[in-house]
């Protein structure tokens, strides 16, 4: 029976080819993967999941994908790939798509939303002329869209990317003034940035028509977010770079990078960026535009709108909300997005855990005894103190140590030399948990002094020096570092383990740059996920956000001790909503050079109480399932059973597949797809002896669930006429199979792997003991009828 290769191989290849699609500069991309495939953790294992692949996908030009085509054995119907088609058209942003069996051809055209069979497929030339049409896409527009990206071999755009790319190119050749693209931390937006400012500047585009290249501005706020940049990614510009810096301009350069405080003016001095012709820059890319960038009452519009005759394009990471609603009014709807859940969903973004970790005084507040004082022998004000005003308006000693004894124990029992980030109230909780931490931990502080390091605008040049250190995937050391404001943004570490909250962020767009630290993946440096540590409930409080996307899902209690020892583990049957979580964090005044003093600039002196204990009294431990939507441990038999009924209605189509050894293993493997692993399953619910066919169906349907030795049992009390077809040699084989799956489950029906233990290899060589059936396919169809029966009733 021909298959979807044979079609591929016999009828689609050559009649593309026909139509005119090999020849350069057309391509045909055939089974072409485009995702990496989403992480799960089945049986406690990291592994990856189904990639998403097309059968071909269609080029216009090396760098301009135009339409996807999906084919079928040559016995189904040419429409059965339609809908496949279609999923991967849209994910792709191509408006045309394909779906044939070989023989038939079925055509769904975006621009015109008609659907319909074909005879031919059509040239590279007519699907341009139909696409150029709909788009109004001139001549002119088509030798700059279609000007080629920077070849980079060891990089290269994936497909979101390439998207981005061109849909910003296009849109800036259609004269839309003012872009927006939002793409989520750690989606590779530098990337986007240099490609779109290369197909400009190579293609030789400008916005007054003449010939010459064009000038572009590369804005951001803060010194990393430009330097980085200019360093790496555009480095392949070569002297056509400037940095405007230390009130130096120039004017012959072509690619150009500066933060807003920089250029821009204040109370002593005019904007620098005044220097330049309101006409100079053909192009501003403004990088993390959401932070402020936009609001009509600061200076940085100032500068923004002083090259108003300039294409401007923003890039965020954060959807539109309340507090960024002013960079959505200035540079209008995004024209491509890429979210986090889309990115951990295809596998280019590390999942992650979270633990809540919560304190007695976070849990219940805290009120001074009468009369209590604090380390200066003031009265503290009697007040019910909760999360939200710890660090802030009252120091607690106590509950910073234990933090750090918790976060210490936590990482001996996972490991002591995971990359780590703590982000606290201030400088000075940043510089009290930062010692808190290095006194536990003075066995590895002796051989390592930068094992914790406090990274804030007090340090300086030495904190970036730690900084550069930390995000060195070579260097063991620093390990953990303890910052307020300044590494929220800008720091890639892709080695990054944990996230930890000793401070409530208050802003959506600031918590999600924060995770950004931790969703870059490294698995040649084993990093597969992440930690999110959340001492302060934001992190509970944003996943409940609806706006957020992409939510936690395992949940498990612990109880802790004050010495962080864990006393107590089991499931919980009931959702925690934290409160005094509602704080807005201050907003960060950023001086010239980007480093934040996050000091309470007016705000009364805080109190700083010394005394009593704190306790870490629960911890809830979250995690993404394979559909990212959130789930509770106490639900993962609930889980299980509505993923099992998704793909079997009833328990007789489910048993009808498993009889089939092949058929049985597509179904283990959609299930681990699903983070489900039937084997492991048994253990997770406390029932280990149980057969993972039986306990899916028990799970799913409420079926009897019955043990291994139960089903082996009847199978020999009610199958005495399939041994007795076989000689006693071949008998005492399947007796022992019997044994083995009794003992430890159906892998033991492996074959041939499993004549090579005892008692089996007793007997001799594989084909010695195929022998006593009559031969090597005798055997297979023997062990192959033995499960069939085992599962037959």
């Amino acid at each position: 029976m021909d298959t979807e290769a044979d079609t591929c191989r016999k009828q689609v290849v050559p009649r593309l080819v026909e139509a005119g699609w090999e020849q350069a500069p057309y391509a045909i991309n055939e089974q072409r993967t485009f995702t990496d495939g989403r992480i799960v953790f089945v049986g406690g294992k990291a592994r990856r999941g189904r990639q998403k692949r097309a059968d071909f996908i269609l080029r216009y030009r090396p760098d301009f994908p135009i339409a996807v085509v999906e084919a079928k054995s040559k016995y189904k119907h040419a429409a059965d790939g339609l809908q496949q088609a279609r999923e991967y058209a849209e994910i792709l942003g191509l408006k045309f798509a394909y779906s044939t069996n070989g023989r038939e051809i079925f055509e769904v055209d975006y621009t015109t939303g008609v659907e319909r069979e074909i005879a031919d497929y059509p040239s590279p030339e007519e699907l341009w002329h139909r696409l150029s049409s709909a788009e109004n896409l001139d001549a002119t527009i088509k030798d700059h869209l279609l000007s080629p990206t920077y070849p980079d071999k060891s990089k290269p755009l994936r497909y979101y990317q390439e998207i981005a790319v061109n849909r910003s190119v296009q849109a800036v050749l259609q004269e839309r003034k003012r872009i927006l693209l939002t793409l989520c931390t750690g989606a590779g937006k530098t990337a986007v940035a240099f490609q779109i400012s290369w197909k400009l500047w190579n293609g030789g585009w400008n916005s007054k028509g003449k010939t010459r290249k064009p000038k572009i501005l590369f804005l951001a706020d803060r010194n990393v977010l430009v330097d980085d940049p200019k360093d790496k990614d555009f480095s392949v510009f070569g002297d056509a770079r400037f940095k405007i810096s230390n009130g130096e301009i120039s004017k012959g350069r072509d690619i150009y990078f500066a933060i807003y405080q920089a250029i821009a003016g204040n109370e002593t001095r005019d904007g620098i960026y005044k220097d330049y012709a309101k006409d100079f820059f053909d192009l501003i890319i403004v990088d993390e535009c959401h932070r402020g960038s936009a609001r009509e009452d600061g200076n940085w519009r100032e500068i923004l709108e002083w090259f108003d005759q300039a294409y401007q394009i923003g890039m965020t990471a954060t959807p539109k909300r309340e507090d960024n609603a002013d960079t959505y009014a200035y540079f209008g709807d995004p024209i491509y997005e890429y979210s986090l859940a889309q990115g951990i969903a295809d596998g280019f973004l590390a999942p992650y855990r979270v633990h809540r970790i919560i304190s007695d005084f976070d849990a219940a507040g805290w009120r001074p005894s009468k009369g209590e004082l604090d380390r200066y022998g003031r009265e503290i004000p009697d007040s019910e103190y909760g999360t939200r005003d710890f660090e802030r308006v009252i120091a607690v000693r106590a509950r910073t140590e234990a933090f750090a004894a918790h976060l210490t124990t936590f990482m001996k029992q996972t490991d002591r030399f995971a990359k780590t980030i703590v982000f606290c109230v201030n400088q000075e909780h940043a510089l009290e948990m930062r010692n808190a931490i290095a006194r536990m931990n003075a066995d590895i502080v002796k051989e390592y002094p930068d094992y914790v390091c406090r990274v804030t605008s007090d340090e300086g040049d030495i904190g970036s020096a730690h900084r550069a250190n930390f995000q060195d995937i070579d260097r063991r050391t620093p390990v953990i570092l303890t910052t307020s404001q300044l590494l929220t943004t800008g720091v890639d570490a892709p080695t990054c383990k944990n996230i930890v909250l000793a401070r409530v962020v208050g802003s959506m767009s600031e918590f999600k740059q924060i995770i950004g630290r931790g969703t870059r993946l490294r698995p040649d440096y084993g990093k597969l996920a992440f930690n999110i540590i959340d001492y302060t409930g934001t992190a509970t409080e944003k996943f409940a956000d609806p706006d957020f996307d992409g939510d936690p899902i395992r949940e498990r209690e612990e109880v802790i001790d004050e010495n962080g020892d864990i006393i107590e583990e089991t499931d919980v049957t009931e959702e925690t909503h934290p409160s005094g979580t509602d704080d807005d964090t201050d907003s960060v005044d950023i001086s010239d050079g980007g480093l934040p003093d996050d000091e309470e600039f007016g705000s009364p002196r805080k109190f700083y109480y010394d005394g009593g204990s704190v306790e870490i009294i629960r911890q809830l431990v979250y995690e993404l399932d394979s559909d990212g939507r959130k789930l509770a441990c106490r639900q993962l038999t609930d889980y299980t059973g509505d993923k099992v009924r998704t793909l079997y209605p009833n328990a007789s189509e489910l048993r009808n597949d498993w009889l089939d050894p092949a058929r049985r293993a597509e179904i283990i493997e959609q299930l681990q797809e699903k983070g489900i692993d039937p084997e492991s399953l048994s253990e997770a619910v406390g029932k280990p002896e149980a057969d993972p066919f039986d306990l899916l169906c028990h799970l799913a349907y409420n079926a009897p669930l019955r043990t291994r030795r139960e089903r082996a049992d009847r199978l020999k009390k009610d199958e005495s006429e399939f041994f007795e077809r076989h000689g006693a040699e071949a008998r005492e084989v399947l007796d022992a199979l019997i044994e083995k799956y009794a003992e430890h489950g159906a892998a033991q029906f492996t074959l041939p792997d499993v004549l090579e233990i005892p008692p089996f290899n007793d007997w001799g060589n594989v084909v010695e003991i195929a022998a006593r059936f009559g031969g090597g396919k005798a055997m297979r169809e023997a062990v192959n009828e033995l499960q069939m029966r085992l599962y037959g009733a």
